[in-house]
């Protein structure tokens, strides 16, 4: 069977669950957090369950994921795609059967028609001092989700899973993409990303998720990035890779 995101996330896991995954940073807080593939794929699967289960997702439905570079973007590509949805990074609210939004993209995210989540994006998943009205506040409600995830329907390899910049990819399709993005940037074991791209951007997906998935290597994910603190980032962290616009 071709390789999809889940698999690659599943040997991961089989294979050394208490390497880091993802380190997030957010340069106009401050905030630093730092994911093992455990920790990761545990919040995976509660996102995971909560769409399947409250929210009634099934396969093929279309997810407009209107959130900002950020670890729990990363959990919401992998939740929608264990489930078999279609996501749409920075998509048309009116177009999808779900939004999932931030706290800056809140009155974008009201026309959608369908179930509506927000995420405040505070440090840890914090929820919201008052939750939004009309959405379903997603750290309220995710903690209390099992930590396994058994799709009702398993979604295949060449189900759609991403629309991107006029395309449509299948699952296996968006491994590829990992794994070209992997072996154009020579990622090998020993390797660190850093990424500073939104998830809107292709090569922002690809740098922030599909190669570190693809290549088994870690990332480190900076939004808000300061330009002047990139160098000390890039040893701090030791990163090998950076894949930024420094320019906005």
């Amino acid at each position: 069977m071709p390789e999809t995101p889940v698999t690659l996330l599943r040997a991961a896991m089989a294979s050394d669950a208490t390497r880091p995954f993802t380190t997030f940073y957010d340069d106009a807080t401050g905030e630093r957090v730092e994911l093992s593939v455990a920790t990761f794929d545990n919040w995976v699967n509660k996102t995971a369950n909560l769409l399947q289960d409250d929210l009634s997702a099934e396969p093929g439905q279309r997810v407009a994921l209107l959130l900002p570079a950020h670890w729990q973007t990363q959990v919401w590509l992998m939740a929608c795609w264990s489930v078999g949805l279609v996501v749409v990074p920075g998509g048309a609210a009116s177009d999808a059967d779900l939004v999932i939004s931030g706290p800056d993209t809140l009155d974008e995210a009201r026309a959608g028609t369908g179930e509506r989540v927000a995420l405040a994006l505070r440090p840890m998943g914090a929820r919201f001092a008052e939750p939004p009205a009309g959405f379903l506040d997603y750290a309220a409600e995710v903690a209390g989700h099992g930590d396994r995830f058994t799709p009702y329907v398993a979604p295949g390899p060449g189900d759609p899973a991403l629309e991107s910049e006029g395309r449509t990819y299948t699952a296996s399709e968006l491994a590829e993409l990992g794994a070209e993005a992997a072996k154009s940037w020579e990622l090998g074991p020993g390797d660190r990303l850093l990424s500073a791209l939104p998830f809107t951007r292709e090569e922002g997906l690809r740098a922030g998720l599909l190669a570190p998935l693809a290549a088994g290597v870690p990332v480190v994910l900076c939004r808000n990035l300061d330009a002047s603190a990139l160098e000390r980032r890039i040893s701090t962290e030791r990163v090998t890779r950076t894949i930024a616009d420094t320019n906005g």
